[in-house]
């Protein structure tokens, strides 16, 4: 089902809004004029995502520094470690681990960002 989430003009290239469509969190982001949209919560903490910054189309959450690729969801990088000083900070330490994001497919029409989501 294609919803209207937003008008493009709203979210400025690099900028990031969250909506809410068919029960989804998601966050539209604008990368150049192009439009992507992932889900809301970051796949280690939940941190909600639009509160990061978006570097191009690479999305970093601002709680613990995953980065995401807002083409794919893919996860580039993990949560950054703990300081340290921490005994618990390595990188195989699975509280350190992400998962991707879902995505899904943004249609731009007559200045107004749709989102392909399902019923």
């Amino acid at each position: 089902m294609l919803l209207k989430a937003a008008e493009a003009d709203e979210i400025l290239p690099g900028g990031m809004k969250a909506v809410t469509l068919n029960g989804r969190e998601i966050v539209l982001c604008n990368c150049a004029g192009t439009f992507y949209a992932v889900e809301r919560a970051c796949g280690h903490a939940k941190a909600r995502l639009e509160r990061g910054a978006l570097t191009g189309w690479i999305l970093t959450c601002p709680l613990h520094y995953a980065q995401f690729d807002i083409r794919s969801g893919e996860a580039l990088s993990g949560p950054a470690p703990k300081a340290p000083e921490s005994k618990h900070a390595i990188p195989s330490d699975p509280s350190l681990k992400t998962v991707g994001l879902k995505t899904w497919p943004v249609k731009l029409q007559n200045g107004s960002v749709f989102v392909e989501v399902p019923q």
